[in-house]
């Protein structure tokens, strides 16, 4: 009987000890540092500084204060693209930005997901909206430099390998759908816990978040005022947002740990030479910006200014931009856009009065960016000498050269589409000299991410050899894709 009970005591232990390595084998190769499910409230912050650092001041704003003319390439793919050899057409040349932009939408997808009706976090209305905003956002950055994109059928990994391209027009109307759906989202009363400093935009402020959805329904709107002029409506959505500088949706860096885009190019890089026609424009306004803007190479010690389209491939000779330093905020949206959005609006409807008002109001707010340092008086003896003279000979040409000059150069990709939607229209009021635009090599759009024309047929088609940049159009510059 002993015999019997040892055994069976054997038989327990060992089937205690096989339930114990089957707990511990279960585990095994779970990774704790890589959790399956994420809090919304860790995602959006991620989402906000790619926003920010990854996509509007990253690869896409150096490649477009070259072709606007804010800087001049004058080494390796700046150069490049500023000579049109290789680097407009190139599936490579903004394949990293490409990538970045649709893994930000697909997290933001997963934050709307879980905030929405059925989700984990259902009722979490004000997180929802600050991701559909940063999701209107970046679709639109994504449309208004590719054109048509991948966007219906797209963010399904595991299911969908080859989405189609959706139209930027129905793509465009997301993105208002996106701004609207957020905006009604912030107007409700939630239990979930505000952001707080885990929101680097504005520190858990829904009320700004507000304002910044209305200032990109301004933006946007205007953007499409060659297919459906509603400048009644831009004013509308304009007023609605910010209301001093203080309110701009801007990220900062702190110049050490953090440091500004442009900055880090320059320092890892130095690409870049001061623009001989951006130059130009501001010395025949007698502008004081133009003391303010560019600064010696520090190699070299003298002020020398690149040419536009025909500088030498050289570094450590022309002079660089002066604002590129390390805190130089990147923005989201500034004050001054939303001025200089109503100026425009008040222009085309014949409100000169009131177009003049909100060019001064953004003119000043230029001038006093914490890297242009300008005083509010400097700027009003500005106006009137220099900016009122032309703004009454040419109200549309002023207010649009003056948006111009204060989106250097933080700001070069809707320089850049301003530039695209005003060509469209016939106002032809921003002069650019880089001769290979008269020979029709100005970039009207920014080539597919190589990750995609590579794998997925119905990019490799729209891309084809990718000379297409020069030749056709976004859509809502005139084009049809």
């Amino acid at each position: 009987m002993r015999k019997i009970l040892n055994i069976l005591l054997a038989g327990l232990l060992v089937l205690a000890a096989w339930s114990c390595s089957e707990d511990i084998m279960d585990d095994i190769n779970k990774n704790v540092n890589d959790p399956t499910d994420v809090g919304s409230n860790l995602i959006i912050t991620d989402a906000m500084v790619k926003s920010a650092f990854s996509i509007t001041g990253s690869d896409l704003a150096f490649y477009a204060s070259v072709y606007i003319e804010h800087n001049v390439g004058i080494w390796n793919q700046s150069y490049n693209a500023e000579i049109r050899s290789g680097e407009p057409i190139s599936a490579t040349t903004y394949n990293n930005n490409w990538n970045a932009i649709y893994n930000n939408l697909y997290n933001l997808k997963v934050i709307i997901e879980k905030c929405s009706e059925g989700g984990s976090e259902e009722g979490n209305f004000h997180t929802l909206a600050i991701a559909q905003t940063l999701m209107a956002h970046n679709l639109a950055t994504l449309t208004d430099l590719m054109g048509d994109v991948p966007w219906s059928e797209a963010l399904q990994p595991g299911f969908i390998f080859t989405p189609v391209l959706d139209s930027q027009e129905s793509i465009y109307a997301e993105v208002h759908r996106l701004l609207d759906a957020a905006i009604e989202n912030y107007n409700k009363s939630t239990t979930f816990a505000s952001l707080g400093t885990q929101d680097f935009i504005y520190a858990g402020n829904v009320t700004r978040w507000k304002k910044l959805a209305y200032g990109l329904k301004a933006r946007y709107t205007m953007r499409l005022s060659l297919k459906d002029a509603k400048y009644a409506d831009v004013i509308s959505f304009a007023n609605q947002s910010f209301a001093s500088p203080a309110e701009q949706a801007q990220l900062n860096y702190n110049g050490s740990t953090t440091i500004s885009p442009f900055q880090k190019f320059y320092t890892d890089r130095d690409y870049f030479g001061a623009s001989q026609s951006f130059y130009n424009k501001l010395e025949e306004r007698g502008d004081p910006r133009l003391e303010v803007f560019w600064k010696p190479h520090p190699s070299s010690g003298e002020f020398l200014l690149a040419p536009n389209g025909t500088p030498d491939q050289v570094q450590g000779t022309y002079s660089i931009s002066a604002l590129s330093n390390p805190t130089a905020p990147t923005y989201l949206m500034s004050y001054h856009e939303v001025e200089f959005l109503k100026a425009e609006a008040y222009v085309r409807l014949n409100q000169l009065d009131n177009a003049e008002e909100a060019l001064k109001k953004a003119v000043t707010a230029a001038f006093q960016k914490v890297n242009v340092g300008l005083t509010v008086e400097d700027a009003e003896a500005y106006f009137e000498e220099g900016v009122l003279p032309k703004f009454s000979t040419n109200a549309l040409s002023e207010v649009m050269n003056q948006k111009y000059f204060a989106f250097f150069e933080e700001e070069a990709v809707e320089a850049y589409s301003d530039y695209r939607r005003l060509v469209a229209m016939g106002n032809n009021v921003i002069v650019l000299d880089n001769p290979k635009n008269a020979a029709n090599q100005f970039p009207q759009r920014f080539t597919y991410g190589s990750s995609d024309v590579t794998t997925n047929v119905n990019v490799r088609n729209a891309y084809g050899d990718g000379n297409y940049v020069y030749t056709e159009k976004v859509w809502w510059a005139g084009g049809t894709r």
